[in-house]
């Protein structure tokens, strides 16, 4: 099992009493599959699922990146029934503004009445009184767009008012936006679309660090050209390590306010990325990996 000091350091969220390991879980694999609707249903092996969510904890892990929209509400039942009552530390961070279509769709629901039903739609799936962070999520899966968002996020720090939710982030945005959503509340995360393939937010990253707000990457190993898939696991091979574990551990160095998420259904696969933390990077190496991302800009 992987110890709770292994797990990559910690980082406090800004103006919070918030540490969260910085190696955590995704759960939104954790929900099944009906043919070409993914991340939909209940998964083939409940027990299974809850499993992982057990072990994750055992290993350390304090920080569960969720959301009702994913099965939808499969996830969140998921948590419940695994952990609830949570233990102390255990931070749940969810995502609001996208709803599930009958055909397994994912358009936005970015209204105000959205909003609301959507945050005590988390509530309730997950059993709380009140959301440790939620997230607006706002562009799509790979990147952020122009969409307005003063109505949602409006909503969301009016139900942070009422104390409903803690704290609030953005997902999939750009640094203009978030300059303008923190002339409406205050921002402690971003959750964006980032590897060590696909480095558009380098900048952003040491902008938010030098503010001390996390950034959170999602799709450790997505987008990929065939060529940068194949030097990493090159990489991994000379590491005698998994491809995974080798872009977790470069991310994890890349910044200390990167907090990772990486989600899995199976314990055995949970494990090995949660070994990422400790598994060590040559200056070499982090060269090597740093030209994949240079080769693609």
């Amino acid at each position: 099992m992987t110890e709770q000091s292994d797990l990559g350091g910690t980082f406090t969220l800004p103006n919070t009493s918030i540490t969260l390991n910085r190696m955590g879980y995704g759960a939104m694999q954790l929900a099944g599959r009906d043919g070409d609707k993914v991340v939909w249903g209940p998964p083939r092996d409940v027990p299974g699922a809850i499993a992982v969510l057990r072990e994750a904890i055992a290993a350390g892990v304090n920080h569960i990146d969720t959301s009702d929209f994913y099965g939808p509400h499969v996830t969140n039942q998921l948590i419940r029934q695994a952990l609830h009552p949570y233990p102390d530390n255990l931070v749940i961070v969810t995502k609001v503004g996208t709803r599930r279509g009958s055909d397994g769709s994912w358009p936005p629901a970015r209204t105000r009445q959205e909003i609301i039903d959507a945050v005590h739609d988390n509530l309730r799936n997950l059993g709380l009184d009140a959301l440790d962070v939620v997230n607006l999520r706002l562009g799509g899966f790979s990147g952020p767009t122009d969409d307005p968002f003063e109505e949602p996020l409006t909503a969301l720090a009016e139900l942070k008012q009422q104390g409903l939710i803690r704290h609030i982030g953005l997902s999939t945005v750009s640094p203009r936006q978030l300059a303008e959503a923190q002339a409406i509340t205050e921002i402690v995360c971003i959750q964006n679309f980032y590897n060590v393939a696909q480095r558009t937010d380098d900048g952003f990253i040491d902008a938010l660090a030098a503010e001390g707000i996390a950034y959170v990457p999602y799709f450790p190993l997505g987008g990929f050209s065939p060529l940068q898939s194949s030097r990493l696991n090159a990489v991994a091979a000379s590491l005698e390590a998994t491809p995974m574990q080798v872009a977790l551990a470069w991310l994890l160095r890349r910044s200390p306010n990167l907090l990772l998420i990486p989600g899995t259904s199976s314990v055995k696969h949970l494990r090995e990325n949660l070994e990422a933390a400790t598994l060590d990077l040559p200056e070499e190496t982090l060269r090597d990996l740093d030209s994949i991302g240079a080769a693609a800009a």
